[in-house]
């Protein structure tokens, strides 16, 4: 596998007394797409915050590009190359969609400005069509590109997207995978979380299952994809 950009070991992580993540470990490699899986409350969304630093983690090592950040600052995260698209947007309800990708924008770390301002408006047509609207404005399909195109203009080397498609129509749904194939393309690492598992499985290369808090499987997609058994048992699916 690839130098990786993520690579988590031993996390245990708690919510009160309530033990949530179990020993997990969790590698991203540079350039690879993994689908985090596992029904609600398996701990998905814990390891995403977990690894971002959203969360504080009681024991276990996060390193970043090779960097130690366990329980680091968000901020230091994200200038590390982390890009987030979270569950619920978390866009800037009261800013234009100029205003809230443009507020996000810096440089790689690497120095490179691949993602300008004007490349995320030609691959969000929808998004150049409301530029001048407020946050408020836009439907929820059309606020979930925005907290894309808004991570993207932070140059990330790694993306994730919690719940990528969740309460979104049929042709944005389509729309969003479309999108989220063009990212993954460009080069950069995703780790997508989303309830259509075969949307998940076709647009990734390696699946991570959760249960109760602990890995319990690591596949290739498509040779998950073709296990019908191991998706019913691990996914109810």
């Amino acid at each position: 596998m690839a130098d990786p950009i993520i690579e988590a070991r031993g996390l245990n992580t708690f919510y009160g007394s309530s033990h949530i993540l179990r020993n997990v470990s969790f590698r991203v490699a540079r350039g690879e797409a993994v689908g985090l899986m596992g029904r609600n409350g398996m701990g998905k969304t814990t390891l995403i915050k977990s690894l971002l630093g959203l969360v504080p983690v009681r024991t276990g090592t996060v390193q970043v590009a090779g960097q130690a950040l366990v329980n680091a600052a968000p901020y230091r995260i994200a200038r590390a190359g982390v890009g987030y698209v979270p569950e619920g947007r978390g866009i800037f309800p009261t800013l234009s969609v100029i205003e809230n990708l443009v507020m996000a924008a810096r440089p790689g770390v690497d120095g490179r400005r691949d993602w300008t301002l004007e490349r995320v408006l030609e691959t969000f047509p929808r998004l150049a069509e409301r530029r001048h609207h407020g946050g408020t404005q836009l439907s929820g399909g059309e606020q979930q590109m925005l907290s894309i195109g808004r991570a993207l203009m932070t140059h990330p080397d790694v993306l994730f997207l919690d719940e990528a498609t969740e309460g979104l129509a049929p042709l944005i749904v389509a729309e969003i995978w479309q999108i989220i194939g063009r990212i993954r393309a460009s080069g950069i690492a995703t780790v997508v979380v989303d309830k259509n598992f075969r949307s998940v499985l076709q647009a990734t290369d390696r699946a991570v299952v959760m249960v109760k808090g602990e890995v319990a499987l690591e596949s290739p997609s498509a040779r998950l994809l073709g296990d019908p058994q191991a998706l019913q048992q691990l996914l109810g699916v």
